[in-house]
């Protein structure tokens, strides 16, 4: 015998949620194709102001020269370059081996707000993460999406996760998965993180725990930093449904400004304990912006990659 059709309010906010979700993935579809070509186009203009991800190893390509160090074989050292002053110095050549990044934008329910004029933060994650995925393939590196892209170096990169997200559970998790990540990867986490901190910390440990070194973007929306409301509000919790009715809203800004920074604080904290990076991204900031400062974050470290020392022009 069938079970008869649950008519509570649970079921009622599960049918409810499986509706919203529906359209959401229905709205993504939609919008995909103009997503791929804003994020090709801000990849293009971003590309001319980036450096390159250079680290020291094998190559080809001159680096930088550094001090001779105590027990390196005598071979290393660059006589031409040494005999100018009274140190020995190594010449040091471009590590060229590509390596992978992996990509999670966040396509969960509490993605979809946006103020009056501005585009939903699921939008702006997409954009960022294809435009990312565009400039490391064309830089040499891997890009995967856990759980649901294989790491490629295609020239079709974008296009790749824009078939494999569309397709991605109609009911998205507002976390990342925790995968397999090696040690010599990087992730790139772009979402807004409202979760409760104990549970992103934990996330965050379990993708770090392979030694693999990772960036968390918030991408917020202004209204979830300023808290513009004042008078009778109603407040609806995005992913359950709930809803809370405020009276004065403007009287719950001071404490709303300070849960804000706790919650912040404790992710950076814990980003950071791990090696990882923390950045805010704002969606009436330029995507650019946030594409620069990230590239140059990963493009100073990483897996098996000491920080850039100082070094001398190429001759």
């Amino acid at each position: 015998m069938a079970d008869a059709p649950d008519t509570s309010a649970g079921g009622s906010s599960v049918k409810a949620g499986v509706e919203r979700a529906a359209l959401a993935a229905a709205g993504l579809v939609a919008a995909m194709p103009r997503l791929v070509l804003e994020a090709k186009r801000i990849a293009m203009n971003v590309q001319h102001g980036l450096h390159g991800r250079r680290r020291a190893g094998t190559g080809e390509n001159f680096w930088q020269y550094r001090r001779f160090v105590d027990g390196e074989p005598a071979a290393r050292v660059d006589w031409r370059r040494s005999a100018r002053d009274d140190h020995l110095y190594v010449r040091e050549r471009e590590w060229e081996a590509s390596h992978t990044v992996w990509v999670w934008p966040d396509l969960s329910a509490s993605m979809d707000f946006a103020s009056k004029g501005l585009a939903p933060k699921r939008e702006r994650a997409l954009v960022l993460a294809f435009a990312l995925a565009e400039l490391l393939v064309k830089g040499g590196e891997r890009v995967g999406v856990p759980d649901l892209m294989r790491p490629s170096a295609s020239r079709g990169i974008v296009e790749r996760m824009a078939e494999k997200l569309v397709l991605a559970p109609a009911l998205p998790d507002s976390l990342p998965p925790a995968f397999p990540a090696s040690a010599r990867s990087e992730i790139v986490l772009l979402g807004d993180f409202w979760s409760p901190a104990a549970e992103i910390i934990a996330r965050l440990e379990a993708l770090a725990a392979s030694g693999a070194h990772g960036h968390v973007v918030q991408v917020v929306d202004p209204a979830e930093e300023t808290f513009p409301y004042s008078g009778r509000v109603e407040f609806r919790e995005p992913e359950g449904g709930e809803a809370l009715v405020v009276g004065r809203a403007e009287a719950w800004r001071a404490e709303y400004d300070l849960k804000l920074v706790e919650h912040r604080a404790r992710i950076r904290v814990a980003a950071e304990r791990l090696g990882w990076t923390f950045m805010v991204h704002r969606t009436d900031r330029p995507a650019s912006d946030l594409l620069l400062a990230l590239h140059a974050r990963m493009g100073s470290g990483g897996p098996g990659a000491a920080p850039r020392p100082r070094g001398e022009a190429a001759e």
